[in-house]
């Protein structure tokens, strides 16, 4: 891992965007959650594969929260940043807001924490870069994130394959 570079949080963060039409529509007249879910696996892995610069797979949803619904027609915003890197394990969070474009009212929908893995040519685990943390809010996050992968490792959870 020596030779791989350190990052920068800033260096792999990213935003996507969506629109959400009627096809993405529940019976309830609100967005499906499984659509935000999988906009939010999109955006974590696109972030994890920046900062790894391999592929990466998703190994564990740690925390998906819902704080209100998203309705047919708003923009839909995932915002992704590394919390927290391991030798081959990457943790991303994403929060998701929804704007209506008319209005340009926006509010914080959910939040979601993500785990991925780094994978080499073969398919197996592959180191990832260390990760700089700048602010302290950068700390707070690598700290709790830290605890977390270490309950998880002691759980028999989060293991290092795919």
């Amino acid at each position: 891992m020596a030779d791989l570079p350190i990052k920068t949080v800033a260096d792999s963060q990213l935003t996507i965007s969506r629109l959400m039409l009627p096809e993405h529509a529940n019976p309830l007249g609100n967005v499906h959650g499984g659509a935000i879910m999988k906009m939010v696996d999109e955006a974590g892995a696109i972030c994890a594969m920046r900062h790894a610069r391999r592929a990466c797979v998703t190994v564990a949803v740690d925390s998906i929260t819902f704080y209100s619904p998203v309705r047919v027609g708003e923009l839909v915003t995932c915002s992704a940043r590394v919390h927290y890197v391991g030798r081959t394990s990457i943790e991303v969070g994403v929060r998701v807001r929804a704007e209506n474009p008319l209005t340009g009212d926006v509010s914080h929908t959910n939040s979601a924490r993500l785990v991925y893995v780094a994978l080499d040519d073969r398919g197996k685990p592959a180191p990832v870069p260390g990760l700089t943390l700048e602010t302290d809010g950068q700390r707070r996050r690598w700290e709790a994130a830290r605890l977390r992968h270490e309950e998880a490792r002691a759980r028999g959870r989060h293991t290092s394959s795919p």
